[in-house]
Parts: structure tokens; sequence; C-alpha cells
């Protein structure tokens, strides 16, 4: 199989397991799908390691694509030969490719090419030979011959030897390792007036290594460059960059001839080096933001698998000041109840009238728990829940609002509810979001969610197609109730798609809840091959196959069942006993027939059954004190939400509307490079107020300080 070879030196993996993954792919299997049920095929490889294939799979085929036009090209120029078609089999980069297609490349007439047709080849050879006192007989017989001046014939001589240089594969080989290990970007102040100006004062006379250069860094100055407030240089040292080029061209030479280091300065400061340059820029532009993309992932991985509030029924509360506090009362399953407004706060200032209807909806519709919006009178709208009696015990917590009015306003939510306007969908979003995060997240684009580092800055394909996989690859991870899913969900699973996941919605709303997987197949285009890819990600909690209820694929079914029959053990029993299921030996007859890694496989899905790998989401409470930034004190300690993480740092919800920055270095007492190492988001974490800066509206916080106290 093409590049498997390549693909598995590169990610220190072993081969047969590249050419497994990549035979299942071909046959149209998803990641999700390979990584839990194909192990024992693949030799155990994760969703990580099979999108690591994926993605150089990918890029060795865009590469063997463009070798097959260059090799044409060259061809068309009659100088292949087999010494090229040899060099072009050993090539894997794309940037060896270009500089090996560099002297073949059709472009525009140079003024080399216009010497070369006069014969002056022959002439420019010498000063790369370093013969350059020859030159001089030779250039008065091409005088005569061309009746052109002698000055004007060596600068055509120069001009050839320039474009030679220029060419030279080896040469900018050594020479792209220099600027990739000591390459500087240094940016000066371009324009002082612009109206940004003041917002990039850290970078308007800014140096630093671009190897080790941050990538929020990055994404900053390539920003302000663009918008006009910068200059940007990249490069490294000229001086060693000379000493590499006069080492290489003039390698068999005692001393460089003037000529020659005229050209070679020529070829370096016209062409190598800006070309390497601009190279380097979009790497490092690449890189900064594929790591941007990466961390909003992880974020949006976090976010989506999120404790939920399990089955029950919530009161959700937006609020605000002068259009009041929308109510909704939603049922266990997320189904609207009821809805209504209140007004407590200013200008109508009902605090009473709403203390009352609270009191009155949760006793009415037997409420379990409150969700606040986080937003506008959030923190108000809890004093006012505080100060409520209830009759019954309630659970109070604050929810992200982040993307809730981007969903009350898109076609999902009007399909939802027709009949509602958009205050009704948003605070309905808000309460669902509580009960499970998962299945009402996946409604909204991932861009609005309020995770995540520079987004406007990336490239919006890659990020979208990078948040779509991860948001698949989370509801394939925690699975789907078959039942109570919706299209939107449904379309994420393994092997569906928007058209499966309507057409199973469909065919629920017209013959009632599906019993059994099985009854998949009677779905409306779900052949046999939709059906292997997302049974084993869907679940029936009512179903009588006590195995449709876990993450054991139909086609295992069988073979679990042999395996609880050779140990005398009840089906049931097997997968409500964990200890036993845990220290339960596998027969060697069954381990020689499904090898050993396929039986652990079938082990750890069971046991995993019945739980929710999300876990149990808790209450948690802000200061009562701090309901504003004005509130806040220097020294002051307060317990706040990580609502996200970047690779500079992490923001904490104090629950004010603006969030403090906890800076890398104030995490942890040890020197961490990521605070993916030590923080999660959602996690309640202890701070210590270092700096409130009211004019800019911008929080310092430390953690590390506040567990000294």
């Amino acid at each position: 199989m093409k590049h498997a070879q390549w693909i598995a030196e590169e990610l220190k993996i072993n081969i047969s397991s590249v050419q497994s993954c990549l035979k299942l792919i071909e046959e149209s299997a998803t990641v999700a799908f390979i990584a839990r049920y194909r192990k024992a095929f693949t030799g155990g490889l994760n969703e990580e390691q099979i999108e690591a294939i994926l993605k150089l799979q990918e890029y060795y085929l865009k590469l063997q694509s463009r070798k097959e036009t260059i090799e044409n090209a060259i061809k068309d120029q009659a100088k292949w030969d087999d010494e090229k078609a040899d060099q072009l089999r050993q090539i894997r980069s794309s940037t060896e490719l270009e500089d090996f297609y560099l002297p073949y490349k059709r472009k525009k007439q140079s003024k080399a090419d216009k010497a070369l047709v006069l014969g002056l080849g022959s002439l420019a050879a010498l000063i790369m030979k370093g013969q350059e006192s020859e030159l001089k007989l030779k250039i008065q017989e091409k005088q005569e011959q061309l009746d052109l001046e002698a000055d004007q014939l060596l600068q055509f001589c120069i001009d050839i030897c320039v474009q030679w240089i220029t060419e030279n594969q080896y040469l900018r080989r050594r020479l792209r390792q220099l600027f990739q290990r000591s390459s500087k970007i240094v940016s000066k102040l371009k324009d002082a007036e612009h109206p940004d100006a003041a917002k990039y004062q850290d970078y308007h006379n800014y140096e630093g290594l671009l190897s080790k250069l941050p990538s929020h860094r990055a994404l900053a100055l390539f920003r302000a460059e663009d918008q006009g407030v910068v200059s940007l240089k990249i490069g490294p040292d000229q001086t060693e960059a000379l000493e590499i080029s006069k080492g290489i061209i003039g390698r068999n030479l005692k001393t460089t001839g003037p000529l020659l280091l005229k050209a070679i300065k020529s070829a370096y400061s016209k062409s190598i080096a800006p070309s390497l340059a601009k190279e380097m820029r979009n790497l490092s532009k690449q890189k900064a933001e594929e790591i941007a993309i990466q961390v909003f992932a992880k974020n949006l991985r976090q976010l989506l698998a999120a404790p939920p509030l399990h089955q029950k029924r919530v009161l959700a509360i937006d609020p605000g000041f002068k259009s009041g506090c929308k109510m909704v009362c939603l049922d266990e399953f997320g189904g609207l109840l009821h809805n209504e407004n209140i007004y407590p706060h200013p200008p109508q200032k009902e605090w009473a009238k709403a203390k009352a209807k609270l009191a009155q909806m949760v006793e009415a519709y037997q409420l379990d728990a409150i969700a606040v919006g986080n937003g506008t009178a959030g923190r108000e709208t809890e004093t006012l829940i505080q100060q409520t009696s209830f009759r019954r015990k309630v659970q109070v917590f604050s929810v992200s609002e982040a993307g809730a009015s981007v969903y009350s306003a898109s076609s999902v939510a009007r399909k939802e509810f027709p009949q509602y306007d958009v205050t009704v969908r948003g605070a309905v979003s808000i309460g669902r979001r509580l009960q499970d995060p998962l299945a009402e997240l996946v409604k909204v684009d991932p861009k609005a969610i309020g995770v995540g580092q520079y987004q406007h800055d990336l490239d919006a394909k890659k990020l979208d197609a990078e948040l779509e996989k991860t948001v698949s690859s989370v509801v394939n991870e925690v699975g789907v109730e078959l039942n109570q899913a919706s299209p939107h969900l449904l379309k994420f699973v393994s092997g569906l798609g928007s058209s499966l996941a309507e057409n199973i919605y469909n065919y629920r709303e017209e013959n009632g809840p599906f019993s059994k997987r099985s009854d998949l197949k009677k779905v409306k285009g779900l052949g046999s091959k939709a059906f292997e890819q997302c049974a084993g990600f869907l679940r029936i909690a009512a179903s009588k196959e006590i195995l449709d209820n876990t993450a054991i694929h139909p086609e295992s079914y069988d073979l679990v069942k042999e395996w609880a029959l050779s140990q005398s053990i009840n089906l049931k029993d097997l997968i409500s006993d964990k200890e036993s299921l845990a220290r339960m030996s596998v027969p060697a007859e069954l381990a020689k027939q499904h090898g050993n890694l396929q039986m652990e496989s079938l082990r750890d899905e069971l046991l995993k059954a019945g739980r929710d790998q999300r876990g149990l989401i808790k209450a948690f409470s802000f200061d009562p004190r701090i309901k504003r930034i004005e509130d806040l004190r220097v020294g002051m300690l307060l317990q706040g939400l990580v609502n996200n993480i970047t690779k500079f740092g992490a923001f904490v919800d104090l629950g004010i509307k603006q969030s403090g920055l906890v800076h890398v270095s104030e995490i942890a007492d040890r020197f961490i490079s990521d605070p993916n190492e030590e923080l999660s988001l959602q996690q309640v974490v202890k701070v210590k107020v270092l700096d409130v800066d009211l004019r800019r509206n911008r929080i310092q916080l430390s953690i590390k300080q506040a567990t000294d106290v």
C-alpha cells in the first residue's frame, strides 16, 4: 500500500497496523468505529493514532499528485532521466519537491536566461570554478562577437551564476536548516497613529527567536502586521548564511573570487533569503494556527463532555433587567412545560412578586434544579433565588449563555419551537445545557460557544473541520440514547450523517420508540454498512436485549454470551457485578479464536456499561460579595470556574461579566508549558486577585499564590 512504510516510520507504528488501518478506511470505516471495534485488526490503534495516519496519508497522496505533475513537466522539456526519477521517488516533503523542480519550473524569461541564449554559460562556469583570471580573455572574445561592453557581459555572467546558485538544492536545504534553527522575528512600529496601535503595544519593538515564539505571540504579530501597525522581518544572521553559502558553492576553491562572492551575496539577498523568510513566516503561522485550533478543539471536547444533570426537571432562567427574566419549565427530557416572565430588577423592582412566582413554579412543576444564565443580571437573579423559600430541595446552577442567542435564532431552534420567540428558545437552551451539555451544544456553531484563542485569525475551513471532528468524537465516545436523540445529535454518530439522522428521527416519530438495535435496519436508506458503523454507538435503555444498552457491538453479542456461559454467569449479573467481571478469566479457546486484545476490549466495554463516563455535575456558588468588577480588591481570595484555556494561561469565571486571567506562570509552583497539565474546563479553583485594571476591564489572578495562603 502506497506510503504505508513512510507513515509507519514517521509515527513509529508497526507497518501492518498502518496497512490495516488504511484498508479499513478504504472500506469506508469511520475513525470512531476503527478505534473502538477493530482494535484486534489494527493492533490496538487509538483514535489519535488513526487521525495521524489519515493526515499523513492525505499529505503523501497530495505529494504524489504533485510529483506526477512535475515529472510530466520535466519530460515535456526532454530533461527527464533515471537519476531524476530516483531523486523524485526519495522526496518526502513538499519543500524539497519544489526545490527539486525549481531549475525546470517554467517562468518569465530572466536576465540569466537571456544571457544563456547569448552563449555566456561557459563564461559563467569559469566564475563558478574560481577561474576569474581566465575570464578576462574570454570576455574580450565575446565583446567582438556580440558587440557588447565588457561590464555588460560581466554582469550577464554574474546573473547566470546568481540563477545557478539560487537553484542549488543542497544550498537551499542547508540554508533552510539555518533559517529553521536561527531565524529571528523582529517587529518595528510602522504606524503610531493607527487606531489599534495601543492594542499591540507589546509588539511595537519586539525581537525573538522564531522557533521559540509562542503560538499566541506569533498570531498577534502577524495580525499586527496585516493591520499595518508594525512591520516584520524574519531571518538569521546574514554573516553565517553567507559563510555557509561560500562553503558550499566554492567548496573546492582556496578563496572565493570577488565575482563569485558578488553572485553569492546577490543570490542570497535578492532570492534565497526572501524566499526562505516567506517560507518560515508561512510555516510559523501555520504551526501557530494548528496549535490554536487544537487548543480550541481540546476546550470544546471538555465542554461537550461536561457532566450532565441526569433526567431532572429544570427551571431555566435567562436573566435581564428592563426586559425581565424569561423563565421556562422543562420536564426531565427537556420538553417545554411552561414559560413566563418575572421582573424583579430595576426598573420594575417586583422582587416579592418574583419570589412568589419562583416558588409557585418549582412546586407546580415539581422542579429539581434551577439553571441561571451567567449573563446580564445573572448574579442578581441568583440572589433572588437564594432569598426564596422552596417547599422542596432545589439545586441552583450558573450556566454559560455563550452561543444561546445563536441557537435561539437558528433554523434548528425554529424547527423545534416554531410557535415561540427567541427569548423562550434561549432560555430552553440554557436549561437543556444543564440537563445534557452534549445533546444541546451540538446544535450550536462551536465558534459561538466562547472557548479557544484567536479564532478569527484562523483558517475557517480547517477550524470548522477540526471542531466538527471533535464533536463527532465526543458524541461517539459518550454514546447516544436512540429514542431521545435529536436529528442534530444523531448526525454526528459514526456512519450516519444528516440524511440518515433525519430518517431515523422520522421513523421514530411514525412508529414509536425503537425496541431493539436491529430495528435500525428498517430505517429507509440505512443499509448493512451504515448499521455496522453506527449500531455500537447507539443505546436503547428499554430494550429487552440487555447488551443494546452498552457499547458492545451487535456483532459481538454471541461472543459475550458465550463467554458468560463459559463462566456460568448470568448476562445481567455479568454487567452489574463489576468486580467479578474485572477478575473473570478468558477461556483459552475464546482467546485463541478471537485474540486476547478483542476479549479485553469486550471486558472494558462491559465494565463501562450502565455508567455515564462524563461523571456527576456538582453545584457551585460564586462569592456573594462580588457582582461586578468594581467589587474586586487586590489580595482577595475567591473561588471561580475555569471557563477557557489557552496556551498562555487560563480564564476564570468569578461570577461577573469579565473573566480573570491566570497567566501560565501563575498556575503552579513548578514550570508548566501548557495550562492543560494542571487545569480543565469547569474546574473549581481558588484564586488570588493580583491586579484589577478598570480602564481596560482586565483582571489578573494567581492560583499558585492562593494555595500558599
